[in-house]
């Protein structure tokens, strides 16, 4: 099992770090924490070799399959610089009208599916007859 984690890591990069992205997070990178579902969060070390760049760089190493949408938005913020600082370091509370955080389930079995698409379940709804196709020269 060891060669086929290892060759995964060499050669693909959606089921968890590659191998340059763990020489990366060894050689320049400072844990800040992680969320929930298990994906740590890094920030580069030192000054930047380039301020015209931007600001510090961040990065996620998910825990698994790589799916932006498995970031809670709190982490989202801090790595697009919304926030300077991370929610580990923060005392938050949710209101109790947020919703917990949810993956896109675009291309799954319970993806939401409106009524009248057709990869909905049940019978379509019948044409309401307001349309009128365009024909050229009219």
């Amino acid at each position: 099992m060891a060669l086929k984690d290892t060759l995964l890591r060499i050669f693909t990069w959606w089921n968890g770090q590659t191998v340059s992205l763990a020489l990366v997070t060894a050689r320049s990178g400072q844990f800040v924490g992680a969320d929930e579902l298990g994906n740590k969060y890094y920030k580069a070390l030192g000054p930047l070799i380039d301020r015209s760049v931007g600001p510090e760089r961040r990065w996620v190493v998910y825990n698994g399959y790589a799916d932006a949408s498995r970031v809670p938005p709190g982490w989202r913020a801090w790595l697009c610089h919304n926030g300077d600082v991370p929610p580990s370091e923060e005392d938050y509370r949710p209101r109790e009208w947020q919703k917990p955080h949810e993956e896109n389930l675009t291309g799954t079995a319970a993806a939401y599916r409106p009524k009248g698409s057709q990869l909905s379940w049940g019978a379509r709804p019948a044409a309401t007859g307001d349309y009128v196709p365009w024909t050229p020269g009219e």
